[in-house]
């Protein structure tokens, strides 16, 4: 089994995560829609439309660079419809695209909560209205959300309550349309990293080099990924994906080889549940 011929349509895939799916599909054949704002290099992010594409070319997908704003509908109707026109059909939608701020509210100002609401939730629901009639069509469709399973203690909201918020907001997508599209025979899943992922958010955002050195790689969540999109679409459906959990539970038992340093414990991420044990240690590689 493999994804050699199918199409992904991936948010926020000209970098970190959501690259790191694309070029794990590249890799068996697939195509993919890269659907991201950027088109020009960012001064402090690394990666475009164009410099994604060309890695997943090289990798043996085909790519299909597209500038999206998931907070505008046409554009993202426009651009499932190009995907769908362009590769004869879409298979599996990513909404991987986020935007984060970890502040209280009274340290939030309300126009960046309204913007992590449009990206997180409103635009993971704008994304999976408009692929449905796509996705409906294809043998084995899947929606993946990377966001944490539906753990609600105050704890995961204190800190910054209209973060957690807009991000619950794409895992309650996750409980809805599972049960929505059901009959529809489209698979809808949301995977979240236990320990914190080594990407430029985690780097300019949460914790600088020292936390990127006590994370994993996003190599991790790409093979989690891979498991869901080659599982049946119409019984493995409405979960809540812990990645390394779930990859255990597929036979992996190596994980050291997604640590950035060995020598360093892990950074437990935001929204892991209590009642989920690792299945590897997360402490220091010794020897």
């Amino acid at each position: 089994m493999s994804l050699a011929g199918k199409t992904l349509f991936i948010t926020g895939a000209s970098r970190g995560i959501g690259k790191e799916i694309a070029l794990m599909a590249a890799r068996e054949g697939a195509n993919i829609a890269i659907a991201a704002k950027t088109a020009e290099p960012h001064p402090k992010l690394e990666g475009t439309i164009h410099t994604a594409a060309a890695e997943i070319e090289a990798a043996g997908g085909r790519a299909l660079p597209l500038v999206v704003d998931v907070r505008d509908e046409d554009n993202v109707r426009e651009a499932i419809d190009r995907t769908a026109e362009t590769f004869g059909g879409l298979d599996i939608l990513v909404n991987n695209a986020s935007a984060i701020q970890l502040t209280p509210l009274a340290e939030t100002d309300m126009k960046r909560f309204d913007l992590m609401h449009q990206i997180n939730t409103r635009g993971t629901l704008v994304a999976c209205k408009h692929a449905i009639p796509h996705l409906e069509k294809a043998p084995n469709p899947h929606i993946l959300m990377l966001s944490p399973p539906l753990d609600m203690q105050e704890k995961w909201f204190a800190p910054f309550t209209p973060y957690a918020i807009a991000k619950y907001g794409m895992s309650l997508a996750v409980l809805g349309l599972a049960g929505e599209l059901r009959a529809r025979g489209i698979g809808v899943n949301a995977l979240w990293p236990r320990t914190t992922i080594a990407t430029a958010a985690v780097r300019n955002l949460i914790g600088g080099d020292d936390m990127m050195a006590a994370s994993r790689t996003p190599e991790i969540l790409a093979d989690a990924a891979r498991e869901i999109f080659l599982s049946p679409s119409r019984e493995f459906t409405g979960n809540f994906l812990i990645d390394d959990t779930f990859l255990a539970s597929r036979g992996v038992s190596d994980f050291d080889r997604y640590r950035v340093d060995p020598s360093k414990t892990l950074t437990p991420d935001f929204f892991v549940p209590d009642d989920s044990p690792a299945p590897a240690p997360l402490t220091p590689v010794k020897g």
